[in-house]
């Protein structure tokens, strides 16, 4: 691999517990047969860094210290990867942060223990480092580790590389400062309750200069920058078959954009289209989307 990434990931890397259902979603008190179930990389900037590895994109990534139970599976999942987890931190005592996730078609509920790991108020992430951020052309950072969260944006905004996020509010630091905020349903119904999308992404325009993106699963995406019409467009039909990832590979096709100058809407588009592969299949991280299924669907 290059010294050189094309792109640095920081953020959430975990081990990921999927189960696929076979005929709908758990009910109380009823029994649930498994259709399949793995555990593989997870997390939104694991996840992230698959699909970029499979579009072509030398990674390097950083976040999540990993456990004893996370790390074989890991380094053995990205040897011969374009995925570089030289900066990660592999001597986390304890088994790992891990997440449980139950899938059924359209329908999807993650369990997990991170409300705890988070309320124990000690640090279990990785500090970003000045110079991988600087020998990459294009950042992308999760809102998980606050210090350590904002400094990848200040040493992005010191150094110069843009950077993609997600669901940062329009008053954060991350927001303001980003090429990309792709803000989900999940974040604007949290965060802005009782709100409509488009008074949300006025609030974000008005607050930054970057592309922001509100996604809202089936529904048309809205996307726009400061002094801009609110544009809009329709995710591509696919068949679902998991969900889970979908929001992962959105902000890896928004980093594979910016990475190669694409304008907004095809910046929109690219990154929808490589949603809509990721919702098709399952596991994701053994079916990532290829760039030529992409292009593709963009009739290329």
């Amino acid at each position: 691999m290059e010294n050189r990434s094309q792109a640095y990931l920081f953020g959430q890397i975990l081990g990921t517990h999927s189960f696929l259902l076979k005929d709908g979603f758990l009910k109380p008190d009823e029994y649930s047969e498994i259709g399949a179930q793995y555990f593989l990389p997870g997390g939104e900037t694991g996840t992230a860094a698959t699909v970029l590895s499979s579009l072509g994109v030398s990674v390097k990534m950083d976040g999540t210290w990993i456990g004893k139970e996370v790390a074989p599976m890991l380094k053995d999942f990205y040897k011969g990867k374009s995925v570089d987890l030289s900066s990660m931190n592999f001597d986390y005592d304890d088994p790992g942060v891990m997440d449980y996730v139950v899938i059924a078609g359209l329908v999807r509920s993650p369990m997990g223990r991170f409300q705890t790991l988070f309320a124990e108020g000690k640090r279990w992430w990785s500090i970003p480092k000045e110079e991988d951020i600087t020998s990459s052309k294009v950042v992308a950072i999760d809102p998980f580790f606050g210090d350590e969260t904002c400094l990848a944006a200040e040493l992005c905004v010191k150094h110069g590389i843009p950077y993609v996020t997600i669901d940062s509010r329009h008053d954060s630091y991350l927001h303001k400062h980003a090429a990309i905020n792709v803000v989900s349903k999940e974040c604007t119904e949290g965060d802005y309750k009782g709100m409509d999308s488009e008074e949300i992404m006025k609030l974000m325009q008005s607050e930054a200069e970057g592309l922001t993106i509100i996604t809202r699963g089936g529904s048309e995406m809205l996307y726009a920058r400061k002094g801009e019409e609110i544009h809009y467009m329709k995710p591509f039909d696919v068949e679902v078959k998991s969900t889970l990832g979908a929001g992962d590979t959105f902000k890896a096709g928004c980093v594979y954009a910016l990475l190669h100058g694409m304008n907004d809407e095809e910046t929109v588009r690219f990154a929808s289209a490589c949603s809509a592969i990721a919702i098709s299949r399952f596991p994701l991280p053994l079916n990532p989307p290829k760039l030529e299924e992409v292009n593709k669907i963009l009739g290329r």
